[in-house]
C-alpha cells in the first residue's frame, strides 16, 4: 500500500540522529516529510498507523546475506531471500558473491540488480568478489565491479590466503573507495575441521577448528590495513582473540570495523552435542568464554555491526552425517528477536542494538540509509517488543529451513515494514 502515511505515538529510535522519543512520522511520496509530536494532518486519504508501545526504527540493514542466485536457486532465490529479509524487518541487504557464476564481473552484478528490481521486495546491494572465481589467484576487475554497482568486495566463504594478493586488493579497493570485507580463516589450521576445537570436539570424535584459525588471519589483515591505509571490515567475528585484536587496532587508529552474527552471542559449541547439523556454521560456534567476549565487544563498541550471515541450504543437504553437511544457518527471520534478547539481558541498550542493525552497517557500506531523516527514504520498521513467538522453520519465507533456533521461544516481533514509503509487510491486518 502506497500513499500518505502517518505513524502515531511510537517510540521512535533513530541512533543516527540521536532520537529516542515518543513521536509521529509523516510519509509522503516515499519520503519522510515530517517528524514531531502530535502531528495533525487533516487528510481523508491518509493512512494512520497507531504505534503506541511499539518501536519505530529505521529499516534494518543486513550487510551479510547469501541470496544464492544465480546458480543455487534450489537453496534460495532473490525473491525468497528478500521476502525473508522483509519478514525479519530488513529493508536493505548486501548479498555475497559466492554464486554460480561468481559475482566477479559486471554481467553478474547487472543480473542481480535487475532481478532484485523485478522480483525483490527490499533494497539489494551486491558485493563483488576480491578474486576471480573466488580462487584466490588473480584480482577481479575491481573498477568494473565498482562501476557496475557493488558496495564492497569480499571472497566470503573462502579467505584470500595469499598475503601479497590481499595487500594489492586493499590498495586497489582504496583507489575506488571500496570496502574490503575479509573472511578471516587460515585454511591450513582449519583444514578438515567441522566444529570448534576443544573438549567437546574430542568427546564427539569430530575434527576441530582452533580459535587461531580466525585470529591469525585477523592479525594479518589488520597489519595489511595498517600498511595500506585501506578500510577493512572483518566478517562474522566469533573469537575472544579476534575481538581483542580489533579493539587494539581501533585504539591505534587503523580503519577497521567488524560484525558478528546472532548465533555467536546466543549459542556455543554445546549446541553440537547431538550432532545438530543446523548448528554447523563457519566460523563454528565457539566456547562460553568466546560468547562472553562477543558480548563485551558489542557493549564497548568494538563490534560495530550485527549481521546474519544468512546461509540457506536445502533440507537434504543438511540431513546427512555431521562431517558431510555444509556450513551455514539461516538468520534473517530470527535476528531481531535474538538481538533484543541481548537488550533484555542488559548486555547492550535497545538504541545501541538498533544502531548495530541500521546506521552502523549503513556507514560501513557508505549507504544513504539507516536513519529517519526528513527528506530521506521512508524505510521504516515497526516492532512489537513484547510479542512472544515460537520459531517455526515451516513458516519461514526463506527456502532455507536450517536454523538451530527451531522451537525456541523468543520475544520481539516485526509488525510493519515500509520500504520507500510502501507498506510491504503488515501483520496487523
Amino acid at each position: 500500500m502506497k500513499g500518505k502515511i502517518i505513524i502515531k505515538k511510537g517510540r521512535v529510535i533513530d541512533p543516527g540522529n540521536r532520537i529516542d522519543a515518543i513521536l509521529d512520522i509523516l510519509i509522503e511520496n516515499g519520503k519522510i516529510v515530517e517528524i514531531g509530536k502530535e502531528l495533525i494532518i487533516p487528510n481523508p486519504e491518509l493512512r494512520t498507523i497507531h504505534a503506541s508501545n511499539k518501536l519505530v526504527v529505521p529499516g534494518l540493514i543486513d550487510m551479510h546475506v547469501h541470496l544464492r542466485e544465480p546458480g543455487y536457486e534450489y537453496k534460495e532465490t532473490i525473491k525468497t531471500g528478500t521476502e525473508a529479509a522483509l519478514a525479519g524487518g530488513f529493508t536493505s541487504i548486501a548479498c555475497m558473491p559466492n554464486t554460480k557464476p561468481v559475482n566477479d564481473n559486471q554481467s553478474v552484478t547487472d543480473f542481480i540488480l535487475d532481478k532484485a528490481k523485478k522480483e525483490g521486495v527490499v533494497n539489494v546491494y551486491p558485493v563483488g568478489a576480491i578474486t576471480k572465481g573466488l580462487e584466490g589467484k588473480e584480482l577481479s576487475e575491481i573498477g568494473e565491479l565498482k562501476s557496475a554497482g557493488v558496495v564492497a568486495i569480499t571472497d566470503d566463504g573462502r579467505p584470500v590466503m595469499n598475503s601479497e594478493l590481499m595487500r594489492r586488493a586493499m590498495e586497489y579497493a582504496s583507489m575506488f573507495d571500496l570496502l574490503i570485507i575479509s573472511h578471516c580463516e587460515d585454511l591450513f589450521l582449519s583444514d578438515g575441521g567441522v566444529m570448534n576445537e576443544g573438549f567437546i570436539s574430542t568427546e564427539l570424535g569430530l575434527k576441530g577448528i582452533p580459535n587461531a584459525a580466525e585470529t591469525v588471519m585477523v592479525a594479518r589483515d589488520i597489519a595489511l590495513a595498517e600498511l595500506t591505509g585501506s578500510k577493512l571490515h572483518i566478517a562474522h567475528v566469533s573469537t575472544a582473540g579476534a575481538v581483542g585484536l580489533i579493539r587494539e587496532a581501533k585504539l591505534r587508529g587503523i580503519k577497521v570495523t567488524c560484525e558478528t552474527a546472532p548465533h555467536y552471542f546466543t549459542l556455543t559449541e554445546r549446541e553440537i552435542k547431538n550432532y545438530n547439523t543446523n548448528a554447523k556454521t563457519n566460523p563454528p560456534l565457539r566456547s562460553e568464554g568466546d560468547l562472553r567476549a562477543i558480548g563485551e565487544g558489542l557493549k564497548d563498541g568494538t563490534i560495530d555491526v550485527i549481521a546474519t550471515d544468512h546461509a540457506p541450504h536445502n533440507v537434504f543437504e543438511k540431513d546427512v552425517e555431521f562431517d558431510r553437511a555444509p556450513f551455514g544457518i539461516v538468520g534473517l527471520e530470527t535476528a531481531l528477536s535474538l538481538t533484543l534478547k541481548l537488550t533484555g539481558e542488559g548486555v547492550i541498550s535497545i538504541p545501541d542494538a538498533i544502531a548495530k542493525l541500521t546506521i552502523n552497517p549503513a556507514r560501513v557500506l557508505n549507504l544513504n540509509k539507516g536513519t529517519l531523516s526528513v527528506g530521506g527514504d521512508a524505510d521504516i520498521t515497526i516492532i512489537n517488543p513484547e510479542k512472544e513467538w515460537i520459531v517455526d522453520v515451516a513458516r519461514f519465507k526463506s527456502r532455507g529451513k536450517n536454523s538451530p533456533f527451531h522451537g525456541c521461544k523468543v520475544k520481539g516481533g516485526i509488525e510493519i515494514v515500509i520500504v520507500q514509503g510502501d507498506i510491504r509487510y503488515d501483520t496487523t491486518i
